[in-house]
């Protein structure tokens, strides 16, 4: 059995996409946040998950917090550790103390648009697909070996609240996958990518998954 340590910041609606997927062989053995008041921790109590709070507010500095949030993390002692919506940029050496088992959803098909405000960019710069990506975390932000990522359509007369829904619906189904490739053992890191077992090709599944369909959904 894996343990997993989901780390949010707000509702965490990656994180009950993770929860309801209730993936064999893994265990969600808590969901912490930075925030006291974040959405996320009601629904992890509700289905019996352990939740803590790290408040980096109450720290000096981004190291200080690191550490206290690596020590409340290590308490559960994690195969995998699954920022789902972490609104916080981690220090290089938090980074590497997770080397590895440390997952990250962006919403942008990265390279493209890393940071902040990714719709509203997308949008701007006139693409025609935009999407998800789900990938390891290392220490530049948005970086990382990509897992999976969802491409969704940018249609005539989007604004950043639709495109933005098109592209969580897809969240919710590429980040679920990812952790359980991670659980099932078919993910291998080769000279800083992804190479995803045979058993994964067989099953048909790819590192660009095109959108079922161009509806909207969160």
């Amino acid at each position: 059995m894996k343990s997993i340590v989901i780390l949010i910041s707000g509702r965490g609606s990656n994180m009950e996409a993770i929860v309801r997927a209730a993936i064999p062989g893994a265990r969600i053995a808590a969901v912490i946040s930075n925030r006291p008041g974040a959405g996320g921790l009601e629904f992890a109590r509700a289905h019996g998950i352990a939740t803590m709070v790290v408040d980096h507010t109450a720290h000096s500095d981004r190291a200080a917090f690191d550490a206290a949030l690596g020590a409340a993390i290590d308490m559960h002692e994690p195969d995998l550790v699954v920022l789902a919506g972490f609104m916080r940029v981690l220090t290089d050496g938090f980074v590497r103390r997770y080397e590895g088992r440390l997952l990250n959803i962006h919403p942008s098909l990265l390279p493209s648009f890393p940071g902040l405000h990714t719709h509203r960019r997308a949008l701007d710069s006139g693409v025609k697909v935009h999407g998800a990506t789900v990938h390891f975390v290392t220490a530049e932000l948005d970086d990382g070996p990509i897992v999976i990522q969802a491409v969704v359509p940018v249609q005539a007369g989007d604004d950043e609240a639709a495109l933005a829904a098109r592209v969580l619906a897809q969240e919710h189904r590429i980040f679920p996958q990812a952790v359980r490739w991670f659980v099932d053992g078919r993910l291998q890191l080769e000279d800083g990518r992804v190479v995803l077992s045979d058993a994964v090709a067989q099953h048909g599944m790819a590192l660009v998954v095109p959108a079922p369909d161009a509806g909207a959904g969160a």
